[in-house]
């Protein structure tokens, strides 16, 4: 067990820049940049300070403390946004027959001012789009549901995973010192002992890849409601983004492969736990018409027939 050392942050600046000769991808050389910034930031040596307590407070070895401190993260921070944001997305699903009633009328309307005006099919698709947005505003509003508002798990969720991603780094190149740095060299378990070092079996990178497309097609396969080009597109980015992870991990210091792939397990349990009824109630998400009594039996049966497990 170690306390974190108070170090200059010029030393750690100067160690982030030169990071770039080590194990995984780095800066570039020289003057400085965005990594340089990034990893001499504030939040990344808060993170860096939350790991050494919690490794101190524990005595756990390297590797299961980063393990557990993405699974504390994920519980204490993203859960309960995750809940939240199911809750939003249920209140948006059930106002779609509203809107949908609404916009049936609203289009009414419009067409007999537009006889009645002269309009054009032009301006009456103009002002039936206006109104509507007016409408459907006023009912975010009423229900306390912005769809903007269900994008708070990633503003948050995004930065706290590059913080601690940046401190795992730090401690892995020796930003910190030689110390904390030959405490992660012997800090890692069964086939990754070396916590600074690449998984050159490539194990973690390909775990991390495929549960991440497992948490994508878990999204996809749900169908609540008609999913538009974008969503298509969004869905389809995630998925190469999943891919892409996977080289990436394998060239990283293993103790940031480690918790990415923690952290995702970590995530993919918590979207398991927010299908499950029981649970829902517990967090007080609405129910809806497409809510299933087996939500787990019919996303295994959702998924075997998009990719053809069964025939």
């Amino acid at each position: 067990m170690w306390r974190l050392a108070r170090v200059p942050r010029a030393a750690v600046a100067a160690a982030a820049a030169g990071a770039g000769t080590g194990p995984g991808p780095g800066p570039g050389g020289g003057g400085g940049g965005w990594y340089e910034w990034a990893a001499s930031s504030q939040p990344v040596h808060w993170a860096e300070g939350g790991l050494a307590a919690l490794q101190a407070a524990t005595g756990l070895p390297w590797w299961a403390a980063i393990a557990g401190g993405a699974a504390l993260l994920r519980t204490t921070v993203t859960l309960p946004l995750a809940a939240h944001q199911g809750q939003l997305l249920a209140k948006l699903e059930n106002l779609q027959p509203e809107i949908k009633g609404l916009a049936e009328r609203l289009r009414y309307e419009v067409s007999v001012r537009g006889k009645q005006l002269g309009w054009s099919e032009k301006v009456a698709r103009f002002h039936f789009k206006k109104n509507l947005r007016r409408v459907v505003t006023e009912l975010y509003i009423r229900d306390n549901c912005h769809p903007f508002k269900a994008t708070l798990l990633v503003w948050v969720q995004i930065p706290v995973w590059v913080c601690v991603s940046l401190a795992l780094r730090n401690c892995s190149v020796g930003a910190l010192g030689s110390e904390v740095q030959e405490q992660f060299s012997s800090g890692g378990a069964l086939w990754f002992t070396d916590l600074t070092a690449p998984d050159s079996t490539w194990i973690l990178p390909v775990f991390l890849g495929l549960v991440n497309l497992l948490i994508v097609e878990m999204f996809a396969s749900q169908k609540k409601m008609p999913v538009s080009r974008f969503q298509k597109l969004v869905t389809n980015l995630f998925r190469v983004v999943s891919v892409v992870m996977i080289p990436v991990a394998a060239t990283v210091p293993s103790s940031m492969a480690l918790y990415w792939l923690s952290s995702s397990l970590v995530g993919l349990s918590h979207n398991l736990l927010l299908r499950s009824p029981a649970f829902r109630r517990l967090c007080r998400i609405p129910r809806t018409k497409s809510d299933s009594a087996t939500p787990y039996r019919d996303m295994a049966a959702a998924l075997a027939a998009k990719y053809g497990f069964r025939k």
